[in-house]
């Protein structure tokens, strides 16, 4: 006869097992939005209790009414919204070219690891120069438009990509490689089969980075040259004292990012229906 060990729950307390849990999933939900509303009140009180003029630093109330009519003037020129898009195609075009050559180069040094001890340091090196440093030149050499802004967009996107391809590509396991070659798989089937769905959640990691990274770079790019995108709306607001504007433009800047991280966010799940175990 089966006995019962004493650190197992009775049928009596697992639905309260469940309750607890359901409780705890509830609090997550709820702690962002909880977080958000005291620092949002937090700020109200700081500038109410300081009496901070609003191009020191404007209340959240009036970044919100200023964010509010931004919108409603839609697609309009030198709109909030036209600014958005022009900063999204530069970092959206930036970081499909760095995905193109991350994965091509990254798969390539992956299956050669001679040529990722010469070209590594070389790469780890580029990274230490900021990308503000380099964004003057970049636009010196190829020009004050869109180009710059893409290619300032793909320098930073590129990195964080190449290094998650290496790793995720190094990270399958060589039985796995060593049955498909024995099957009569190629290089082609094999990456298809065996490497591409293995290394895809380390994959990620660097996808996801790198997408929100995107929008830091094409800022980047306008905010040294362009009169167009978030980047060149914050230098005028700067121009202007207009503070609040410029908190708009920052807020606008914060949520493309995250909608941007949360479209990465459901395409790995969509991908992914498996979960990778230590």
């Amino acid at each position: 006869m089966q006995q019962s060990l004493p650190y197992q729950l009775s049928p009596k307390a697992r639905p309260q097992h469940r309750t607890i849990q359901l409780s705890r999933h509830a609090w997550q939900w709820f702690a962002l939005p909880l977080s958000l509303i005291a620092i949002l009140l937090l700020w109200e009180t700081i500038v109410v209790v300081g009496g901070y003029q609003a191009f020191i630093l404007p209340s959240p109330s009036l970044v919100a009414s200023r964010f509010i009519d931004a919108l409603g003037q839609g697609f309009a020129p030198n709109s909030l919204l036209s600014h958005s898009r022009a900063t999204l195609t530069a970092a959206l075009s930036g970081f499909g070219i760095a995905l193109a050559i991350s994965l091509v180069l990254g798969y390539i040094l992956a299956k050669v690891p001679l040529l990722e001890r010469v070209f590594a340091p070389i790469l780890a090196a580029t990274q230490a120069v900021p990308i503000v440093a380099l964004a003057p030149l970049i636009i010196l050499w190829v020009g004050a438009d869109l180009r710059s802004k893409i290619l300032v967009a793909a320098l930073v996107t590129f990195f964080p990509i190449l290094s998650s391809t290496i790793v995720a590509l190094r990270g399958v396991p060589k039985e796995l490689r060593e049955m498909a070659q024995i099957s009569g798989a190629n290089s082609w089937q094999t990456l298809i089969a065996i490497e591409a769905p293995l290394a895809l959640p380390v994959f990620f990691g660097g996808f996801k980075a790198g997408l929100a990274l995107a929008t830091t770079g094409a800022v980047v790019g306008e905010f040294v040259a362009g009169r167009e995108g978030l980047g060149a709306l914050i230098n005028i607001a700067r121009g202007l004292f207009d503070t609040p504007l410029m908190f708009v433009a920052l807020l606008m800047l914060a949520i493309s990012t995250l909608l941007l991280y949360l479209v990465a966010t459901l395409l790995e799940r969509l991908l992914i229906r498996w979960e990778p175990t230590n």
